[in-house]
């Protein structure tokens, strides 16, 4: 009888995911609370949208380093454990079996099989540390492309999330009309942003566009309202 075969999909870029999250997070409201609150100070959307797009540069430089410092610090704490776990390794290597053992027990494994794994696993000394970083201190080793890509993501997808309640002012002639506009257009993208993001990410998908919306439009109000209290 033939067999069908198996093939496991796996989602592998969350880190990817997480990247678009914030940058389009931000994007989406950060730039609407400044037009918005400049919209009831001033008619001229000239005024808004140039103070919108100065907003969304300088957010999207801001962010974007803020991903990369994230990404390189990451990278920097990997590689300073992983010359701890070498040393360990090297030095106290009997402390390191046992430790090695504990993760074994902790996952059900017989005493009988432990003791020659762990004894394989002292001749293959860089798996060996390869294993106690991710099995001990719970750590993946980082992409080294990963800082700027990080950057080029997060401040990439905060200009598209901020043009997305400007375009609004580009459009229309009056900062009031305007506003009526990007409120809802704004809470429709963070729908089909939370939307997809379900899609991509495994999780029930009107449920992930329904709580991207209700979570970014609160934040959009409260970015809002402070300030229009200070405008």
């Amino acid at each position: 009888m033939p067999q069908t075969l198996h093939v496991e999909r796996h989602f592998t870029s969350s880190a990817v995911v997480r990247d678009i999250v914030i940058g389009m997070a931000d994007g989406l409201t950060v730039p609407f609370a400044l037009a918005a609150g400049l919209s009831g100070a001033i008619q001229s959307t000239g005024i808004v949208v140039t103070a919108g797009l100065a907003e969304i540069a300088a957010g999207s430089i801001a962010m974007g380093l803020g991903g990369y410092l994230a990404a390189k610090s990451d990278a920097e704490h990997y590689a300073a454990e992983q010359r701890r776990e070498e040393r360990e390794v090297r030095e106290i290597p009997r402390e390191e079996m046992n430790e090695v053992a504990d993760i074994f027990r902790e996952y059900g494994v017989a005493e009988e099989h432990i003791t020659p794994v762990v004894e394989a696993m002292t001749r293959r000394p860089k798996e060996w540390v390869d294993f106690m970083m991710r099995f001990e201190l719970g750590l993946e080793k980082p992409d080294p492309r990963r800082a700027t890509s990080s950057a080029m993501v997060i401040g990439g997808a905060y200009i598209a999330g901020g043009l997305v309640p400007l375009l609004p002012y580009m459009i229309l002639g009056t900062a009031h009309a305007a506003l009526l506009f990007s409120c809802a257009v704004t809470l429709i993208a963070l729908c089909v942003f939370g939307y997809v993001k379900g899609r991509y990410t495994g999780a029930k998908r009107w449920k992930s566009a329904l709580q991207t919306t209700i979570t970014g439009g609160l934040a959009a109000a409260a970015a809002f309202a402070i300030v229009r209290a200070i405008a």
